[in-house]
């Protein structure tokens, strides 16, 4: 395991925060059984020290004095107070097809204003193979929303140009999230957009993401720009809306053989907030309707008790959401121990 500390300079969008780890390990990851789908993790990052009040702004200090105790050791540490998180990938096979959802941050993209993520040099593709599967083998992306952790490994650096690395795929996003990046990037023009709904925009999303990891997706005619109203857009396979955290964000459902499972993306970005769903992660960009979403998923995964997987939590990535009094408490769920239903 490797460490690398990257405290210099915070700007808007860095994670003075955060020391990455990042294993070269290749191993075949565990895999969780949702019906007759086989779900699979694919790390990218790890860090061990991101700091709450830094990770939550409006943060108190009761917080972890509270609720630190319910919180399992490989997530929080009491004795340093930090937190621990990643980024990932979900590899899905699923009625004949090979589905990635969310394709992580990518090597070598320019992220200047995030140091933590700034022109990476990781072994993601090795531990795709590893979990058996080639870039050209892959048939589905679907994206949650276009953020630079989220989207980053839907290209490669060739011949200085940035080009689709699964080349067979269609890639399913967003509409409004699309247009959106696209318009900050300084593409077409998108006046109506953010919706008035929405509230204010706390701050924009990171720039040139939509430039160099979906715009090329869409000019090779990969893409597939959908609204996000829960219908399925493959067997067992739908979007929902859950905006805040970006325009559009979407969490997605997957239903197979009588089983559910959801994927949660960033309405939450570590178990705390599973407890206290009011705070804010500093990447939020609506933060009052990221809030309403997180209330919304939390109680529908809580009454269903489908298994989530989340986007940045550590250990195995997934678990359960249940009531806690007038709240909710996230349990982490095994591959071993794992029951969809």
């Amino acid at each position: 395991m490797t460490e690398i500390d990257l405290h210099d300079g915070p700007t808007d969008h860095s994670f003075p925060f955060m020391t990455q780890q990042s294993s070269n390990s290749a191993e075949p990851p565990p895999s969780f059984r949702v019906g007759d789908a086989l779900v699979t993790r694919i790390p990218e990052l790890r860090w061990t020290n991101a700091d709450p009040a830094r990770l939550y702004p409006d943060l108190d200090a009761a917080a972890l004095g509270a609720y630190g105790s319910q919180l399992s050791a490989g997530s929080y540490n009491p004795d340093t107070g930090k937190l621990a998180q990643g980024t990932h990938s979900w590899l899905v096979r699923h009625a004949g097809r090979i589905i990635l959802i969310d394709t992580a941050t990518g090597n070598n993209k320019p992220r200047p204003s995030a140091p933590m993520l700034d022109r990476l040099d990781t072994p993601y593709l090795s531990r795709l193979a590893a979990a058996g599967v080639t870039p050209e083998q892959v048939d589905l992306v679907l994206l949650t929303h276009i953020h630079a952790d989220h989207v980053g490994w839907n290209t490669v650096l060739q011949d200085n140009t940035w080009q689709p690395l699964f080349t067979r795929a269609r890639h399913v996003y967003s509409e409004t999230e699309a247009r959106y990046a696209a318009a900050l990037d300084g593409f077409a023009p998108a006046p109506d957009l953010p919706p008035a709904d929405l509230g204010r925009a706390d701050h924009p999303p990171m720039p040139q993401v939509y430039t160099d990891s979906l715009k090329p997706v869409i000019d090779a005619g990969l893409g597939q720009a959908i609204a996000i109203d829960g219908k399925e857009i493959a067997d067992g396979l739908s979007f929902h809306p859950a905006p805040g955290h970006s325009i559009d964000h979407a969490v997605i459902r997957l239903r197979s053989r009588g089983e559910e499972a959801w994927f949660i993306a960033d309405i939450m970005h570590h178990p705390l907030q599973a407890y206290r769903p009011d705070l804010r992660s500093v990447y939020c960009e609506f933060p009052k309707t990221a809030e309403q979403s997180r209330r919304g998923v939390l109680a529908q995964a809580a009454e269903s008790g489908a298994l989530c997987f989340s986007a940045h939590f550590a250990e195995s990535g997934a678990g359960r959401i249940t009531r806690n009094g007038p709240g909710f408490a996230w349990k982490f769920v095994n591959p071993k121990e794992n029951s969809a239903s």
